[in-house]
């Protein structure tokens, strides 16, 4: 079955490994959707709040058309009718005038911006503002509709944005209102029949407008804090960026070690097939040399052909030992050691070496006399490695010092054999514990492999710090180790 959209990626293939970033992508998603959100809700809330506002808007001109019904009823529809004997004839200049004192003290304080009085015909009877008279209106919609008892409200167009425009955008909003109005009666109020209309008209752009401000006060607030959100989220996704980017180098760490322990392995096993079988022909030809030279002393003292056969065996014989030592590392006996003994019986071993060259030895011991539980041989077959390295790299002389200084936290302890030779170049540090890498002329590239798999053998760690013309330090990190392991 082909994938569907939702399980592929958005990412071509190949792309994902490469050049994605989580907090990249997260910023450049995150915050439009964040955007995009805050604006919709905000404009919702808003628009909320403005039919709500029109609501009450038309609740208030309701009761305000109930009260004025009631006072021009009971004020002037009544008393006029008992004085004029039934006749009301709003065009007469004083009935018109008593009406309007009537009307604008029933609306004074009520922000109505015009109203306007019909007959039961339709025709405009009477205007606070300056509409003319007499006009038969019938055809008015909301005329139409209160002549027949129900109520009509005309609003304002509407939209999400209006809000932000106000009265910049779209002039002045204003809400008009046909409400009947009716004779009252005692046993049925607000029941009475239809003598006329009242249009009110009300002016809401200020409430809109607060409304607007109200919407941009919270599209502000709420954008601020989405920002905020934000940041912290994307914090947030840094870090977690960072985890996983440690968590892939030390994935990667990792099975770098385990493919180079692989070839390790193959290496060593056939290294040791081959050493097995060089060392028992060279037995031979050592012990044949032996007994040749033997028996030249005899007839020709001063040929030394049997004696070179010897040293040369002898030397073939140590590579052979290199060898085997590499592919099989010997299991650390544990033992509690001095650690500035091992490197003292070390550089005894290479004192006359440091004399010829004119090496000086400073030693920075600051273990106070505490001990290590480690292999005091191994320890010493890799000092002497180390020593003998730092020495080669002085052939002018200079300055040897060793260290030893407490672990980290307070445990284990830090070796530390520096020189002042000519340093390593980084890519010569990369390969430095290469097996079978060595920038001499007879070494084996085989010295620093085994000395690391003696400090790995210990659980400890060992790193090379070297700058090109400003020497060469070796530093160890051996974890305390517990008897036996």
């Amino acid at each position: 079955m082909p994938r569907s959209r939702l399980d592929r990626s958005w990412w071509r293939p190949g792309r994902d490994l490469q050049t994605f970033k989580l907090a990249k992508f997260f910023s450049l998603t995150s915050f439009v959707v964040i955007l995009v959100c805050t604006v919709i809700l905000t404009l919702l809330l808003t628009h909320r709040a403005q039919e709500m506002a029109l609501r009450k808007s038309e609740e208030y001109l309701k009761l305000l058309s109930a009260n004025l019904n009631h006072q021009v009823f009971q004020q002037f529809l009544i008393p006029l009718a008992i004085e004029k004997a039934g006749e009301i004839k709003i065009a007469d200049p004083e009935q018109a005038k008593r009406l309007d004192k009537v009307v604008r003290n029933t609306i004074h304080g009520f922000h109505v911006e015009q109203l306007t009085v019909y007959d039961q015909l339709g025709i405009r009877s009477y205007s606070t503002s300056r509409l003319p008279l007499g006009q038969d209106c019938y055809d008015v919609y909301g005329v139409r509709q209160a002549l027949f008892g129900e109520h009509h409200f005309e609003k304002p167009s509407r939209s999400l944005l209006w809000g932000f425009l106000g009265r910049w955008g779209a002039g002045e909003r204003r809400l008009t209102g046909f409400f009947p109005f009716r004779l009252e009666a005692k046993m049925e109020p607000g029941l009475g029949p239809v003598v006329g209309v009242f249009e009110i008209t009300q002016n809401i752009s200020g409430d809109l407008l607060e409304i607007g401000r109200f919407q941009l006060l919270i599209l502000i607030t709420s954008a601020l804090i989405m920002g905020i959100l934000f940041i912290i989220l994307r914090q947030i996704v840094k870090q977690a960026e960072v985890i996983l980017e440690r968590r892939q180098e030390v994935q990667r760490s990792l099975e770098a070690q385990l493919h180079q322990a692989e070839r390790l392995a193959a290496l060593g096993e056939m290294t040791a097939g081959v050493a097995h079988e060089i060392r028992n022909p060279l037995g031979i030809i050592s012990s044949t040399a032996e007994l040749l030279r033997e028996r030249l002393k005899k007839y020709e003292p001063d040929n030394r052909l049997a004696q070179i056969i010897v040293e040369e065996s002898n030397r073939l014989n140590d590579k052979v030992t290199e060898f085997l030592d590499f592919s099989r590392p010997r299991i650390p006996h544990v033992q509690v050691c001095r650690l500035e003994q091992v490197l003292d019986r070390s550089l005894e071993f290479l004192q006359p070496e440091i004399d010829r060259l004119h090496i000086t030895v400073t030693r920075d011991y600051q273990a106070d006399g505490g001990t290590q539980q480690a292999d005091p041989d191994l320890l010493h077959q890799a000092f002497l490695n180390l020593l003998l390295n730092a020495i080669q790299a002085m052939p002018q002389g200079g300055e040897l010092r060793v260290a030893v200084l407490p672990g980290g936290n307070g445990q284990g302890t830090r070796i530390r054999i520096e020189d002042t030779g000519d340093g390593i170049d980084p890519e010569t540090a990369k390969k430095i514990f290469n097996p079978f890498f060595t920038t001499k002329e007879k070494g084996s590239g085989l010295g620093l492999p085994i000395v690391k798999s003696i400090i790995e053998s210990h659980r400890g760690a060992i790193k090379i710090d070297s700058r090109t013309g400003k020497g060469t330090a070796v530093i160890i990190d051996l974890p305390p180790l517990a008897q036996g392991k």
